[in-house]
């Protein structure tokens, strides 16, 4: 009954060294992801050698999509159509509408509106409902998927972005999404047993600021989005380990 996740990735969008930051969350034998950058199906297969526990699209129950930005989301449309053509279903993704209202028209219908699907036949029109079931998030309650609860609350950045909290099996989960410096936002994940937070340079949350919480609030949290240049062994909070396996 235990909540568990194991990064994926744990760079940002320019990184040379780590894939980018994208969660694996497990309980009850379900995965859920968190974000879904490229390439997916090799992340997974990289932290199922190093994590032990198996992880592949089959396995993937749904997409919590936090923003679009490609270096969270370049990955769907091989999700999607590796869930399509080959276990040939529909992948369930869990967002805000505001998250997902330019997701088809902005991002993936130039690769997936027009589909062969018959060797010697002409194309046929695709939408995003072929591909995917939505189940909007809301900010004023929580939405349940299958044994995750999920609540989102907005961030400050470029694009309309939501952080997380995720609960199952009596745990929280705390994750913040690409955001500045928001002390209302480290008020909310700090419900979560556990918080996941970025940092990073530009509109993104200073090392610096989160070095300076509470030591109580610092004690349960671990960073993510770092660059590559970040000193993790110098850090007064942990940075999460890309591959590595967590209980929270």
């Amino acid at each position: 009954m235990s909540l568990s996740f194991i990064p994926l990735g744990v760079g940002d969008a320019f990184s040379a060294l780590h894939y980018s930051s994208c969660l694996a969350v497990e309980a009850e034998g379900q995965v859920l992801l968190i974000d879904c950058p490229h390439p997916i199906r090799k992340m997974m297969r990289e932290a199922s050698e190093s994590s032990g526990v198996h992880l592949d699209v089959e396995r993937v129950s749904a997409v919590a999509l936090t923003h679009l930005h490609a270096d969270h989301a370049s990955g769907l449309e091989s999700l999607a159509y590796f869930s399509f053509f080959v276990l040939q279903r529909k992948m369930e993704l869990l967002a805000h509408p505001s998250v997902t209202r330019r997701l088809w028209e902005g991002h993936l219908a130039a690769g997936m509106e027009c589909l062969i699907e018959q060797h010697g036949a002409g194309p046929n029109d695709k939408h995003f409902e072929d591909y995917f079931t939505h189940t909007p998030l809301h900010l004023e309650r929580a939405v349940k998927h299958g044994p995750f609860e999920l609540e989102c609350r907005f961030t400050y950045h470029h694009v309309p972005t939501t952080a997380f909290r995720i609960r199952a099996g009596g745990r929280c989960l705390g994750y913040s999404a690409d955001t500045a410096f928001d002390e209302g936002l480290i008020s909310w994940l700090s419900e979560a047993d556990l918080v996941i937070h970025e940092t990073n340079y530009g509109v993104h949350t200073p090392y610096e600021k989160l070095a300076a919480l509470p030591e109580a609030t610092r004690a349960k949290m671990r960073l993510i989005h770092y660059p590559d240049l970040f000193d993790g062994s110098g850090s007064v909070i942990e940075p999460l380990a890309q591959g590595r396996r967590y209980t929270v």
